[in-house]
C-alpha cells in the first residue's frame, strides 16, 4: 500500500507539472486545473477579477490562509480561513502570470479593524480613475458570521500597490455582500451587490472619484436570491452572470440583459452548454474579462473546495455567442485571445 500510494503521488505530480508546461508552451489555459505562477506556485487570487492596463492585466483575489474552519455556532456551512489580504498577480497573455504579492495586507495589529486577518475580505474588484490618477478597490467585508455585510474600498497609485484601506460601509445603508465592480466607457463606475439578505441585487452608480456610492441605485431580481454577480457590455448591451444562493455549493447560473448598466434586466437563462452545465461546471461566477482588442470574454469561475479553501481551482471559459446571445460551452483546454497576440505583430498592434 505504501509503494503504491507513493507511486500514485508520484502520477500525480507529474500530470500537473506536464499540465503547466504545456500551458507556458502552448498558450493555453485548462480549466479546472491546478493553475501556477510563473514561480511554479499555486496561484491564490480567488473570488478575483482582472484590470488591464497599459498593456498588463492584473488579477486580483483573495489571499486564503492555509487553515480552513467553520464559524462556530453559524447555521450554515460558514468555511472559511484567516483573511490573508488582497493578491495580484500579472501577465500580458493570460496565460502566465507573475506574483506581484499582497498588495492589500490585513491589519494584524487592531483587532477592530476591518481588514484584521479574523475578519473576511471577499472579491475584491479594481478601476482605473482617470480623473485622480489612482486605481480604486472595492471588496466585500464581513465578520465571522456575515453580520457585518459591508462593502471596503482601498486606494493605490500603483496597480501593484500598496493598497491603502480607507473604510467598510453598507451602501446607502444596505447591506452588501458578493459584489462587483463595473467601468462603463464613458468613465462612469457602477457597484453590483447583494443585498436585502441576499434576496435582491441593487445596482449603485459611484461617485466621480470612485470612492463612494451615490443616491441612484437600482433595484434588481427582487426576491429571487442572485449572488456572484459579474457584467460585461458587447454591442452596446449589458450582460450580467449572476448565481443562485446555495452557499458553498454549486448551481445553475443565469444570464440577463439590459439596456443601461443598472437595468432593468431580462433573464436569457443558463448560459452553460455541455455536462454539468445545470451546475455551472461545479464553477460559481467572479467576473468576466473582456480581451483588450479582441472580442474575446472570458467567464471567470470559483470552483470552491469548502474544507480546503486554499485548494479551490479556477475555471476561465470564453464565450461563444449566438447573434447576440452569449453561450458558455464547456473546453478542456483553449487559447485566450491575448496568448495569439503575443507571437503576432498584428495582434500586438491591437492592444
Amino acid at each position: 500500500m505504501r509503494q503504491t500510494s507513493i507511486t500514485t503521488l508520484a502520477l500525480t505530480f507529474l500530470v500537473l507539472v506536464i499540465c503547466h508546461v504545456q500551458a507556458v508552451a502552448s498558450g493555453a489555459i485548462f480549466p479546472g486545473i491546478e493553475w501556477l505562477d510563473t514561480q511554479s506556485h499555486p496561484i491564490n487570487a480567488h473570488g478575483g477579477g482582472v484590470m488591464y492596463h497599459d498593456g498588463v492585466y492584473y488579477w486580483y483575489g483573495e489571499y486564503k490562509g492555509e487553515f480552513t474552519y467553520r464559524s462556530p455556532g453559524v447555521g450554515w456551512d460558514c468555511y472559511r480561513t484567516e483573511a490573508g489580504g488582497v493578491s495580484c498577480y500579472s501577465s500580458t497573455d493570460l496565460c502566465n502570470w507573475t506574483f506581484e504579492g499582497v498588495v492589500l495586507e490585513p491589519d494584524t495589529t487592531d483587532t477592530h479593524s476591518d481588514i484584521h486577518p479574523t475578519m473576511v475580505i471577499e472579491r475584491p474588484k479594481v478601476v482605473y480613475n482617470e480623473l485622480t490618477g489612482q486605481f480604486v478597490m472595492w471588496m466585500h467585508i464581513d465578520n465571522y458570521n456575515y453580520g457585518k455585510a459591508s462593502a471596503g474600498v482601498a486606494v493605490s497609485d500603483s496597480p501593484t500597490g500598496k493598497f491603502r484601506f480607507i473604510e467598510a460601509t453598507r451602501p446607502n445603508g444596505q447591506i452588501c455582500r458578493d459584489l462587483t465592480v463595473y467601468k462603463d466607457d464613458d468613465g462612469q463606475a457602477y457597484l453590483f451587490y447583494s443585498s436585502e439578505d441576499n434576496s435582491t441585487l441593487h445596482i449603485a452608480l459611484l461617485s466621480p472619484d470612485y470612492l463612494s456610492v451615490t443616491r441612484q441605485y437600482t433595484r434588481n431580481f427582487a426576491g429571487q436570491f442572485r449572488e456572484a454577480p459579474a457584467v460585461f457590455k458587447r454591442h452596446g448591451k449589458y450582460y450580467l452572470v449572476t448565481s443562485g444562493c446555495t452557499g458553498w455549493d454549486p448551481n445553475e447560473a443565469d444570464l440577463a440583459v439590459a439596456d443601461h448598466p443598472m437595468g432593468p434586466y431580462t433573464s436569457l437563462g443558463n448560459p452553460c452548454r455541455g455536462q454539468d452545465a445545470d451546475k455551472t461546471f461545479y464553477g460559481q461566477s467572479t467576473f468576466v474579462l473582456p480581451v483588450a482588442g479582441t472580442d474575446q470574454y472570458v467567464m471567470m469561475l470559483d470552483r470552491w473546495n469548502k474544507r480546503d479553501l486554499i485548494t479551490s481551482r479556477y475555471i476561465w471559459l470564453p464565450f461563444d455567442f449566438d447573434g447576440n446571445e452569449p453561450l458558455l460551452p464547456w473546453r478542456g483546454v483553449w487559447s485566450p485571445a491575448a496568448a495569439n497576440a503575443q507571437s503576432s505583430p498584428l495582434g500586438a498592434d491591437k492592444q
